[in-house]
């Protein structure tokens, strides 16, 4: 049985972290840094027979913008469109619905998000952004 949760009670922090650390967006993330966060964040797990078998993030202010973040499944459990479940819960969600503009950053996985409606910044000239490497 699939469930999607957003109890922060229930996440594995570890596995999170384990699968984090290698992965390219987040490669060298620690355990207190995805902890912290996982405390700043409207978190979404999602459970196979009560075991996570991933987790997103939204950063939000609940009323006009919503970036997700940290959208994964495992590698054993893709392909079965536990990705869309996922996504799905996550912008249908109640405390979400009054959210205008959904945001993402992707390499590889412009096909599942077009699915949502997701496209291509409409404006990427106004765009900017400060990185501390």
């Amino acid at each position: 049985m699939i469930i999607v949760s957003t109890d922060k009670n229930k996440l594995d922090v570890p596995f999170i972290q384990h699968f984090l650390k290698d992965i390219y967006w987040a490669a060298g993330r620690t355990i207190d840094e995805v902890q912290i966060t996982i405390d700043h964040s409207f978190c979404f797990g999602i459970y196979l027979n009560d075991k996570q078998i991933g987790f997103a993030r939204v950063i939000t202010d609940y009323v006009v913008f919503a970036y997700l973040m940290d959208v994964f499944i495992t590698e054993e459990h893709r392909g079965k469109g536990y990705s869309s479940i996922l996504i799905n819960s996550m912008i249908t969600e109640p405390k979400l619905k009054e959210v205008k503009i959904w945001r993402l950053a992707t390499l590889d996985a412009h096909f599942l998000y077009k699915k949502f409606g997701f496209t291509a910044l409409e404006n990427p000239e106004k765009m900017m952004e400060k990185k501390i490497i």
